[in-house]
């Protein structure tokens, strides 16, 4: 059940909360019971109904509660879907969340939309998918980072012990730019359907630029954009280079699929490439599987591709995780 408090003013409000440590160190949109409650109706499951519980401190994750975090956030009714799935996502065990939460590894949710709750809920693929000015990606984000530290328990420096944080931490949400991508989408890859809406949540560090001039005339160019990729994914310092066995996401841009794609790759044969030049600093395979290169098409159009090393630790390696979206109930609610 959520704490009831009252203010004498909306900005009165806000310093509570963060008084309270109830932000993420910016300020929110005042969680009224009014705002609370159409977040609610757009999550299409009762305010009491129990999504698992949050480390590190296992608080219980109600649709209510996470309600709370989407309006702080700056959520539209249309989000609450997406945040929905990516909250069951990270609550998953193979996820690992408690472990990730306290660890001092610099780690954060990165969210990746597919299927048709990306343009349903205004999910951006494109430039700066993943910057400032795009307000599903950045509140849908932040209400998984507010849900993390409100009912998780996660703050600085006492439960989340990272030692330094990123950008990222705030919030990281993208959609797979379909339309315009010559492979399959993720979530096909994962075992859903074309026609499904899906999020896939994965624990990275902030994104590492991976820079690539296409050169028509020189047949090995693709294989110099992939054996970058790979380099980059386990560079030295990273934990997919130090433990391995890990994940990572690695986030293609149109210039660079258009090249891969004409070279005659796919997805599989991209993973498989990456897979098998990553290695860890004794000179172990920094993945088991190709599976465990999760190829997103996005981006805008350019030299630049990025990669997205993870933790690879905790029980189960912080595996990544994906939930159908349900989107139905989400459309019918206004925002007011």
């Amino acid at each position: 059940m959520n704490r009831t408090l009252s203010a004498d003013s909306e900005l009165g409000a806000v310093e509570e909360l963060h008084q309270l440590g109830c932000t993420d160190g910016l300020p929110v949109v005042v969680p009224t019971a009014d705002r609370v409650g159409r977040m609610v109706l757009a999550a299409g499951e009762p305010a009491d109904a129990s999504l698992g519980t949050m480390g590190p401190l296992h608080g219980v994750c109600t649709v209510e509660g996470l309600a709370t975090s989407a309006v702080m956030a700056g959520c539209l009714p249309d989000h609450m879907p997406v945040v929905v799935a990516a909250a069951k996502a990270v609550i998953d065990p193979e996820f690992d969340l408690t472990e990730m939460q306290g660890t001092t590894f610099g780690t954060a949710p990165l969210i990746i939309v597919n299927g048709p709750a990306r343009h349903l809920c205004g999910v951006a693929s494109g430039f700066g998918a993943l910057g400032p000015g795009h307000r599903a990606n950045a509140s849908i984000g932040r209400a998984l980072r507010l849900a993390m530290i409100n009912v998780g328990g996660a703050r600085p420096g006492s439960s989340d012990m990272t030692l330094l944080g990123h950008g990222g931490k705030f919030g990281q949400c993208l959609a797979e730019d379909e339309e315009h991508s010559p492979f399959t989408p993720l979530h096909v890859s994962r075992g859903f359907e074309l026609d499904q809406s899906v999020v896939t949540v994965i624990g990275t560090e902030a994104p590492h630029s991976v820079a690539h001039q296409a050169d028509a005339d020189d047949p090995q160019s693709p294989t110099r954009l992939l054996d970058g990729l790979a380099d980059s994914v386990c560079a030295h310092g990273t934990n997919n280079a130090w433990l391995g066995g890990g994940q990572a996401a690695v986030v293609i841009t149109p210039e660079q699929t258009a090249e891969l794609a004409a070279a005659g790759h796919d997805r599989e044969s991209i993973c498989a490439h990456i897979a098998a030049r990553a290695h860890t600093r004794d000179g172990r395979a920094s993945f088991q599987s190709p599976d465990d290169v999760l190829l997103v098409a996005a981006g805008g159009a350019g030299l630049y591709s990025f990669t997205f090393p993870s933790w690879c630790a905790g029980p189960h390696r912080n595996r990544a995780v994906s939930r159908q979206i349900e989107v139905g109930q989400a459309c019918e609610i206004p925002w007011g």
